[in-house]
């Protein structure tokens, strides 16, 4: 009975530990989204204004600018304000709520449980220890 009990225990942590990945990697996949974001909000870019352009057209990022090619461009007719466009970065971000919850959610469960396996483990020792026939 014993090795039956312990073989469940090493199941349950088996199944502990899975959940726990799969909470890490919807973790890193949120973290990415928010990378990618970041990328698209902070940093500067070039447009090309015909295919192969020789000098594309150097445009600001989208979140460090003051009324720049990035936000007002479009009223000027040049193709930046139509590059990076708002919504995609905020789409990102939207994406990236639900899978970085669930993903926290998930990673939570796994510690939680392997670490409840652990203390039950470890309070049998001690049981079996106090209730050891003394010599």
């Amino acid at each position: 009975m014993r090795s039956r009990s312990r073989e469940y225990d090493q199941d349950f942590r088996d199944r502990a530990t899975r959940i726990r990945s799969w909470g890490l990697g919807l973790l890193s996949l949120a973290a990415l989204l928010w990378a990618w974001c970041a990328v698209l909000l902070l940093t500067p870019y070039a447009v090309d204004e015909e295919p192969d352009d020789r000098y594309p057209q150097e445009c600001e990022s989208r979140l460090f600018t003051d009324r720049g090619t990035a936000n007002e461009g479009v009223f000027r007719g040049d193709h930046c304000a139509d590059e990076r466009d708002w919504p995609e970065a905020v789409a990102l971000l939207g994406l990236s709520l639900p899978v970085s919850v669930v993903g926290a959610a998930l990673f939570t469960t796994g510690t939680v449980t392997r670490r409840m396996s652990a203390h039950g483990e470890a309070m049998r020792e001690l049981d079996k220890l106090t209730n050891a026939p003394k010599a």
